[in-house]
């Protein structure tokens, strides 16, 4: 579904994929152009999911819920001014929970190839999520749907690009109070 944020608010977006997608790196940019703070959703991971996640064990729904909430809860509190934040978000109800916090926010899909995410997560020294996740993650995976805000762009082309190409595709909408 196509992004429609208006000028009378600042964005709130979530940079979403698997792990190894870019999302950390495309959100900073991102934010940086757009102006607003940035958060990594790696950083609101309670102690117990890294234990979980540097062990092999993929995290389960009760794992990512008060995870969630967290996310959702910065994303509300920077309403006002606008934010970014890199987060998994790899199935639906997951995205619902951010959208209740923060309602009018809209998600942009790094979407690529498994063979080049387990390539860059393995290249990854001391991160905590294992490339034997990868494909734990893609099963998981439930990419945007009907009613989703938000565009799915090609992971693997560069940082600048894709912020460009997400800038391109909300400038049109930018006054016109969507």
């Amino acid at each position: 579904m196509p992004i429609h944020p208006s000028h009378d608010h600042p964005p709130i977006v979530t940079v979403m994929g698997v792990s190894g997608s870019g999302k950390t790196t495309v959100g900073a940019a991102l934010a940086q152009r757009l102006r607003v703070p940035f958060a990594d959703a790696d950083d609101f991971h309670p102690p117990e999911n890294v234990a979980k996640m540097s062990a092999g064990t993929p995290l389960d729904d009760l794992d990512r819920l008060p995870w969630l909430h967290t996310i959702g809860s910065w994303q509300a509190e920077h309403a006002a001014v606008g934010a970014v934040v890199s987060c998994s978000a790899l199935k639906r109800w997951y995205r619902d929970v951010l959208r209740e916090a923060a309602p009018r926010q809209t998600f942009v899909h790094l979407d690529g190839h498994p063979d080049v995410v387990a390539r860059r997560v393995a290249g990854r020294p001391g991160h905590f999520m294992p490339a034997s996740l990868v494909e734990s993650q893609f099963a998981t995976l439930e990419p945007l749907g009907d009613g989703e805000h938000g565009l799915t762009l090609d992971l693997d082309l560069p940082v600048d690009e894709l912020v460009s190409r997400y800038v391109a595709a909300i400038t049109p909408h930018i006054g016109q109070g969507a």
